[in-house]
C-alpha cells in the first residue's frame, strides 16, 4: 500500500502549516490526465478531419457529443460524488474515460468518433467537483483555495504535455495508437488510486452524506447569478481547448509536428497561473483582505486582461498569437482558481461537489451552444469574430460575479 503522512505524523505542525500533498498531487494527476485526454483529441482532429473527409461543421457535432456528456455528468456526478465519496466515484470516472478513450483507436466515421466522445464525456465529468471537494474538505481555511488551484492545476500540465506526446505518438504509431497509448495512463491512475491506502491529516474522515437536493440550491440567488456567470465564461475556454489546433492548421497552416512545438506554451502558463493565483489570494486573505473580497480583487484583475483575445488573430506573426493566447490563459487560471475558491466560501458545508458540479453544467451548456455556432462561422467567414467575441466575456461574467458575491443569501 502507499501511505502518505499520517495524521498523528502531522499534528505536531500548527493547522495552518499542514498541506495535504499526496492526495492534492492524485488530484493533480487526475485532472492531468483529463486535460491530456481533450488535447490529445484536439491535436489529431486536423488529421482525423482530413483522413474521414468531414467538414469543421461536422466536428463541431463531435465536439458537441462529448460537451453534452460532460456537461450533463458534472451535475450529475457532483451531486454522486457527495452522496458515495470521491475515492469510488474517482476510480469509476477514470476507469469508464480510459477504455473509452483507448475505444477510438477502432472507429471509421463521425458517427463512431462522436459515440466514443460522448462516453469519454460521461467518464470526465466528475474529475472537477471531486478535486474541488476533495481540496476543500482536506486543507485547512488558509490554504483552500491554493489546495483547489493545486488540485486543480494538473489539467495544464496534461495539456503541456499532451502537444510533443501525441505528435510523438502520432509519428511512430498513428493517430489511433495514440489513443491507445494515452487511455492505457488513466487505467494506471486508477490502479494506484485504489491500491492507496490514506489517512486525512487536516479535516475529518471523509463519508457518504445525503447531498442537497438540486432544487433547495438553486433556491439561492446568489448560486443562479454564479451559474449564468460560468454560462458567460467557459465557452472561452471550451474555444481555446478545442479549436487552436484548427486555427493553427488552418490560417497559420502548421503541421502537426509545428503544433505540438508551439500550443503547449499556453497550458505552461495556464498550470502557472493557477497554482500562483491560488497562493496569491490566499496570501490577501491572511495579510489586508476577507476571502471573498481577496477573490473579487483577483477576478477583476484578470477579467480587465481578456481583451487581449482580440488581437489574437489579428497577429503577424504564430509567435505572437501564441503569446497572446498565453496572455489569455494566465488570465483564465486566475479567474477560474478565485472563481472555484469564492464557491466555497459563498456555499460552505457538505454540497460543495454539486455546487461545482452545477456551475460546470451551466458553463457546458454555454460551451455547447457556442461551439455549434463556431464551426459554421468559421467555415463561412474565419476565426476572427470568434476570438472578438472570447474578448468580452469575462469582463460581463465578473459583473455578474461581483453581484453575486455581495448579496447576503442562505449558505448551505
Amino acid at each position: 500500500m502507499i501511505e502518505p503522512q499520517t495524521a498523528e505524523q502531522t499534528a505536531a505542525y500548527p493547522a495552518e502549516w499542514r498541506f495535504p500533498w499526496f492526495l492534492c498531487s492524485m488530484l493533480f494527476a487526475a485532472s492531468a490526465l483529463s486535460y491530456l485526454d481533450r488535447q490529445v483529441f484536439s491535436m489529431l482532429a486536423p488529421r482525423i478531419i482530413t483522413e474521414f473527409g468531414i467538414t469543421n461543421t461536422v466536428y463541431s457535432r463531435v465536439v458537441f457529443a462529448y460537451q453534452l456528456s460532460y456537461t450533463a455528468m458534472f451535475a450529475l456526478g457532483g451531486y454522486l460524488l457527495d452522496r458515495v465519496g470521491t475515492r469510488l466515484g474517482l476510480a469509476f470516472s477514470l476507469g469508464l474515460w480510459s477504455m473509452a478513450s483507448a475505444a477510438h483507436a477502432a472507429v471509421h466515421g463521425a458517427l463512431g468518433l462522436g459515440a466514443a466522445r460522448f462516453v469519454v464525456g460521461i467518464g470526465e465529468g466528475a474529475v472537477f467537483p471531486a478535486a474541488a471537494k476533495e481540496a476543500t474538505e482536506l486543507a485547512p481555511a488558509s490554504r483552500r483555495t491554493f489546495a483547489i488551484g493545486f488540485a486543480t492545476g494538473g489539467s495544464a500540465l496534461g495539456a503541456v504535455i499532451a502537444p510533443p506526446l501525441t505528435a510523438v505518438l502520432a509519428t511512430y504509431f498513428g493517430w489511433r495508437g495514440a489513443f491507445l497509448c494515452t487511455g492505457s495512463l488513466a487505467g494506471i491512475w486508477v490502479v494506484l488510486w485504489l491500491l492507496t491506502k490514506y489517512k486525512r491529516s487536516v479535516a475529518t474522515p471523509q463519508t457518504a452524506t445525503t447531498p442537497v437536493e438540486w432544487k433547495t440550491l438553486l433556491r439561492d440567488e446568489r448560486l443562479r447569478k454564479m451559474l449564468f456567470a460560468r454560462f458567460l465564461f467557459d465557452p472561452v475556454f471550451y474555444f481555446y481547448m478545442f479549436w487552436i489546433p484548427q486555427f493553427l492548421t488552418r490560417e497559420r497552416h502548421l503541421s502537426l509536428q509545428e503544433i505540438g512545438s508551439y500550443i503547449w506554451i499556453p497550458f505552461l502558463v495556464l498550470g502557472f497561473s493557477q497554482v500562483f493565483s491560488g497562493r496569491l489570494a490566499d496570501g490577501l486573505v491572511n495579510s489586508i483582505r476577507s476571502p471573498i473580497e481577496s477573490k473579487r480583487l483577483l477576478l477583476t484583475i484578470a477579467a480587465l486582461v481578456t481583451p487581449v483575445s482580440w488581437v489574437v488573430s489579428l497577429s503577424t506573426t504564430t509567435g505572437a498569437a501564441i503569446a497572446l493566447m498565453s496572455v489569455l490563459l494566465f488570465a483564465h487560471g486566475i479567474w477560474i482558481t478565485n472563481y472555484l475558491g469564492l464557491l466555497s466560501d459563498l456555499f460552505e458545508g457538505g454540497a460543495i461537489a454539486t455546487i461545482v458540479g452545477l456551475t460546470g453544467t451551466a458553463g457546458g451548456i454555454g460551451g455547447m451552444l457556442s461551439t455549434l455556432l463556431i464551426g459554421p462561422t468559421v467555415d463561412r467567414y474565419s476565426f476572427a469574430p470568434v476570438f472578438a467575441l472570447s474578448g468580452v466575456l469575462y469582463p460581463l461574467a465578473l459583473l455578474v460575479v461581483r453581484n453575486a458575491s455581495a448579496g447576503t443569501g442562505r449558505r448551505f
